[in-house]
């Protein structure tokens, strides 16, 4: 059973972002909504090649966030389809969206009021050697 252990949003954004990116997807972006909406703080908005890789970032994301946060999602939405999902944590949601799908709905820019936390994807840090 998992226990939560107190995070921020922004903390627990961080873990979804780092799990996101230890499977492989990209042009990761966390954008705070806090001023912009009421039902959440943050954004987590990541791109995934195709449904499996889906599968695999949503199941890290849970799975790191039980371990390290002691959250679990209140509902998941889409994971079936493929195409794109999304995961509601509350205090944050997780945008997990094919190439297509994130080009058509452009969250970001929906929300491009909204400041971003700085994420440094891992792949990126050690390229720069």
């Amino acid at each position: 059973m998992a226990k939560d252990k107190g995070l921020s949003s922004s903390e627990k954004a961080l873990i979804a972002a780092r799990a996101a990116d230890s499977k492989k997807a990209v042009d990761i972006i966390i954008q705070d909504v806090r001023e912009l909406v009421s039902v959440t703080d943050f954004f987590v908005i990541v791109t995934a090649q195709n449904n499996r890789q889906i599968e695999a970032v949503i199941d890290e994301i849970e799975e790191q966030e039980i371990k390290q946060a002691g959250v679990k999602p209140i509902g998941i939405e889409g994971a079936q389809e493929g195409f794109w999902a999304l995961l509601d944590y509350g205090d944050f949601v997780v945008h997990v969206f094919q190439p297509e799908g994130r080009d058509y709905y452009r969250l970001e820019e929906v929300w491009n009021d909204a400041p971003t936390l700085p994420f440094e994807p891992e792949g990126d840090a050690s390229q720069e050697g």
